[in-house]
């Protein structure tokens, strides 16, 4: 039995991370392999594919084929569509969730010193990158936001032990140092009237305007779930 190769067809016939379990179940109970010796194939397979276009990687749902992130300049031209936009408010708002989870939207205010417009969170929650995890126990009972298992996934990372210490951010680019500015003179303007829209002026406290956009490229996001 080639259990490498069932592993490394499974990886790529699933588009998605599968855990040691799911592989598991791929086999009948009598020749089902043990957890450990299924970990061990995974690393042998990673290991067959150092110097390769494409890695094993380990994310918090399993593990995945994903083209290798510094050949997406090259691989991403095989598709038209552009890369998501998102605007810097939108991006400094994951960070700080994802850093201080769990947290509500005053204090998401509070760092950043302007008002959250409600498009922000919305769309991190469409995007399934945040959820309610719960309320806090204080008058009005504000909700408390956290990151999920797909802004991990998507990100590339294993757990939150694997976001860079805040020690380590000198910019915040550099959150995800995939992240390019991109800034065009209409998108600019479109972001800055989108978010006056929501706010009442004279009685919010300032909201977020003229905002940089920003091109988004998650690790392993070219080439992800696509080599089958």
């Amino acid at each position: 039995m080639q259990l490498k190769q069932i592993i490394e067809g499974a990886l790529l016939a699933a588009g998605r991370p599968l855990t040691l379990d799911e592989l598991a179940d791929l086999f009948d109970l009598t020749d089902r392999p043990a957890l450990e010796e299924l970990g061990e194939a995974v690393q042998a397979l990673r290991a067959d594919c150092e110097g390769r276009g494409f890695e094993v990687r380990e994310v918090a749902s399993g593990y995945r084929l994903q083209v290798r992130q510094e050949l997406s300049p090259w691989i991403a031209r095989l598709w038209e569509e552009k890369p998501a936009r998102y605007s810097r408010a939108m991006l400094e708002t994951l960070a700080i969730i994802a850093y201080r989870q769990p947290i509500t939207r005053g204090d998401i205010e509070e760092v950043r010193g302007v008002a959250v417009n409600p498009n922000i969170i919305r769309t991190l929650q469409e995007r399934d990158w945040v959820r309610i995890v719960g309320h806090r126990d204080v008058p009005g009972r504000p909700e408390l936001l956290a990151t999920t298992r797909q802004f991990l996934d998507y990100f590339g990372l294993k757990g939150l032990d694997d976001l860079p210490s805040l020690a380590e951010i000198k910019d915040f680019e550099q959150v995800n140092p995939e992240m390019t500015l991109a800034i065009e003179p209409s998108e600019e303007a479109a972001v800055e009237r989108s978010e006056e829209a929501v706010v009442d002026a004279a009685a919010a406290p300032e909201v977020d305007g003229g905002e940089e956009d920003v091109t988004a490229s998650a690790p392993g996001e070219a080439g992800e779930s696509r080599l089958q």
